[in-house]
């Protein structure tokens, strides 16, 4: 997943030790803008139905129809049993704490079904912000927040372990949370603040992954210790909160290295724990299960499979186990999940007998992904599962099962026929968006590990799924003719060529017929001229070395170089003449135009910000050399002469991102909107009088984190706006009518 660069406002999160935040509905609805002048506009997700990891899934053991899921860097969701969908709960998190929106835990009460506590922080790198707990009374319709002292992981390594955060059985006001480098912590006041927990044995490294579980048998407390090197200790139990203990006869060996996850089964007073070796959810090559009888202390080895054999090809069956559920009400029912079994697809195992017997439940697997159809990628039949390190098991309903993947969550309530179960949830990382003046499609968006999406309707996700021939990962480029609506082209990571156009609007694809070279193994973005006869593509290698322009007139069939192209700028279409391009050389802070169809480029205006590589230029639809620069803190510039010249705007001091859409009734210039900042907050504004004055468009509820990527307006629709965000889909807002 995306990770944002830091800027000097981007780690200034909050810093008051519970700091409350107050009446943040958790769902969609009507956003009224701060300010007497701002319109009221409704957010809601363009669908296209999950998209990134789901790494925790909690049923609340003492409410029926009450789940939580968390993601790596989505935040936040509670289920809605009567309608069937996900509430986001994290949206109210804005751009200075974008660090926030990776979920490291979560842990609910069972003796107060209302309460639930999220415990946040994507990345532990010293560029991260610390963590942070959300704590709710309601569910998480309203939140009050205590800042930690330390940093989580939540879209690290090891991020599908868990749950790492716990309400003690003893105490409802007692709270235990598992770092990755700083240990255990305990809580006394609901966590509002944390200190050491005493007497635990783990000790914290810098680069290991710390407490990996928590999860409580009875009264008595078990913690995974992840730093283990396979022959020691790696479980550890408390009795009395105080004194801790290595669990007696753990397992050892390479296979039972990591203890990923584990569940208590209350009427055996058994402890399931899966094992691998590596914390996930890639470069697992090992794993097992075991359970313990808690009362006997006797170890028993219940692996489902032995990883290690050969699959039916003749590669190598190599995995580790991951998730693992009880049945509330059915003893010695348990699934457990394999994972990183990309030979012979993840699987979950069921056994009714405590482990002595196990049932593939793909093998007799119905799926049906017919509501988000890109689950195909591209073939046939959709895959299982992959990544599976969140299972849960519904506890009023024993044929309830859901699972979270790389990218969705599964459910059954049979067993054998499987769907997704994801909407409301949208996890999709943002890169590119388009809003085409003419044709079926009010949106077509590039996007981080599911490629392109033509959405027909915003309300479903795209019938076609993902674009193919080929398909991508990750979206580098994608751009329109402004005079041929018809033709697109997008570029990006590929197994079957990088590079691909489109003759009906984004429709259908097919495959440049050519690449140059260097595109095996380097990619970027992509320009495309006003009537279609001129591309340019440029490059940046996997490792980082970039590359000038490659220019092709055949439709991709061959390409040359742009020796006077800046290497690794993004080049731009003048949206209405053909013979002009642009591009930002963001390392010296100059402008490059070409008017000669992209043959050859000269410097125009120099000694403008530079040092950024996300500092981005735009034209304004149906006016040649109308170019716009966004360059983050250090503002928003104008030219109205094709770069020869730029002015900087005195009306925002800071902008991310900036986009065209339909002109307001009576006004003579296409309404323009940033992310951007006009006073101390990063927002998204909207003006109608060409930037002269902003209103702000979106409210403290609707944030989403960084939303710095992308951003685009309709030209059909006065006040419709696309934004990009990074983890929470494409969100798009429109007036209240």
């Amino acid at each position: 997943m995306h990770t944002p660069s830091p800027s000097r406002r981007t780690l200034l999160a909050g810093t008051a030790a519970a700091a409350a935040i107050t009446a943040l509905p958790a769902g969609q609805g009507l956003a009224l803008a701060a300010g007497t002048a701002a319109p009221a506009y409704r957010w809601r997700n363009a669908v296209i139905g999950g998209t990134g990891f789901v790494t925790g899934v909690l049923f609340h053991p003492a409410v029926r129809g009450l789940a939580y899921a968390r993601t790596d860097i989505g935040g936040a969701y509670r289920w809605d049993d009567r309608a069937a969908r996900w509430t986001p709960l994290t949206d109210h998190l804005g751009w200075d704490d974008w660090n926030l929106l990776g979920v490291e835990a979560l842990a609910v009460d069972p003796a107060h079904p209302d309460r639930l506590y999220l415990a946040l922080g994507a990345y532990a790198q010293s560029w991260a912000g610390n963590g942070a707990v959300l704590r709710s009374e309601d569910r998480g319709d309203t939140w009050t927040r205590g800042d930690l002292t330390v940093k989580l992981g939540g879209n690290e390594d090891g991020r599908g372990a868990g749950e790492r955060l716990l309400v003690d059985p003893r105490d409802s006001d007692t709270l235990w949370l598992g770092t990755r480098h700083d240990g255990l912590l305990r809580s006394t006041d609901r966590g509002a603040t944390w200190s050491a927990a005493t007497g635990f044995p783990g000790t914290p490294s810098a680069s290991g992954q710390g407490v990996t579980l928590l999860v409580a048998a009875g009264r008595t407390l078990y913690a995974g210790w992840g730093d283990s090197d396979g022959t020691s200790a790696n479980l550890y139990r408390t009795a009395d909160g105080t004194t801790w203990e290595a669990v007696p006869g753990r397992p050892a060996g390479g296979s039972a290295k990591v203890p990923v996850r584990a569940a208590h089964d209350r009427h055996t007073r058994e402890l399931y724990v899966t094992y691998a070796d590596a914390p996930g959810p890639n470069g697992q090559a090992d794993g097992s299960v075991h359970k313990l009888a808690t009362v006997s202390g006797k170890w028993t080895d219940v692996t489902p499979v032995k990883p290690g054999g050969t699959t039916g090809d003749g590669s190598s069956d190599t995995f580790g186990y991951g998730g693992v559920a009880v049945d509330a009400r059915r003893p010695g029912t348990v699934v457990v999940s394999t994972n990183n079994r990309w030979s012979a697809v993840d699987t979950l195992y069921r056994t009714t007998d405590g482990g002595r017997t196990w049932t593939s439940l793909k093998d007799t697997a119905v799926l049906d992904v017919s509501e988000t159809p890109y689950l195909k990628w591209g073939e046939e039949q959709p895959k299982f599962g992959w990544w599976i390190q969140a299972v849960a098991v519904d506890p009023y309903d024993s044929k309830h099962v859901v699972f979270g993947t790389g990218a969705t969550l599964y459910g059954t309530r049979d067993l054998k026929h499987w769907a997704p179960r994801i909407r409301g949830l949208e996890e999709t990382s943002v890169r590119h968006l388009i809003s085409p003046p003419t044709g079926q499609a009010h949106l077509i968006s590039g996007l981080g590990d599911v490629g392109v999406m033509y959405h027909e309707r915003l309300t479903a996700s795209p019938s076609r799924g993902m674009a193919t021939n080929p398909v991508f990962g990750t979206v580098t480029g994608l751009a329109q003719a402004a005079h041929r609506t018809s033709y697109v082209v997008r570029t990006g990571w590929g197994d079957h060529g990088n590079g691909a156009r489109s003759t009906d609007g984004g429709r259908s694809w097919a495959p440049f017929a050519a690449q140059p070279a260097l595109a095996k193994d380097a990619t970027g973005p992509i320009a495309v001229n006003t009537d279609g006869s001129v591309l340019l593509w440029t490059f940046v290698h996997r490792d980082g070395t970039r590359y000038p322009a490659q220019r092709s007139t055949d439709n991709g069939a061959t390409w040359s170089e742009v020796a006077s192209f800046p290497k690794g700028a993004t080049p731009l279409a003048d949206p209405a003449d053909p013979a002009r391009f642009y591009a930002y050389d963001t390392d010296t802070g100059t402008v490059f135009a070409s008017t000669d169809a992209g043959l050859t480029f000269t410097a125009r205006a120099g000694q403008l910000p530079s040092g950024d590589s996300q500092f981005q230029l735009a034209a304004a639809p149906g006016r040649s050399g109308d170019l716009w620069l966004s360059t983050k803190w250090n503002g928003l510039y104008r030219s109205t002469d094709g770069g020869a010249g730029f002015t900087k705007l005195t009306s925002c001091w800071a902008s991310y991102t900036v986009a065209f859409g339909k002109a307001a009734d009576g006004a003579a210039y296409p309404a323009v909107y940033q992310v951007g900042s006009t006073e101390a907050i990063t927002a998204v504004y909207r003006s109608d009088d060409g930037a002269r004055s902003w209103v702000r468009i979106n409210d403290d509820r609707h944030q989403w984190g960084w939303i710095g990527a992308a951003i685009a307006a309709d030209p059909r629709i006065h006040g419709r706006v696309y934004l990009a965000t990074n983890g929470r889909g494409i969100q798009y807002g429109e007036p209240v009518r």
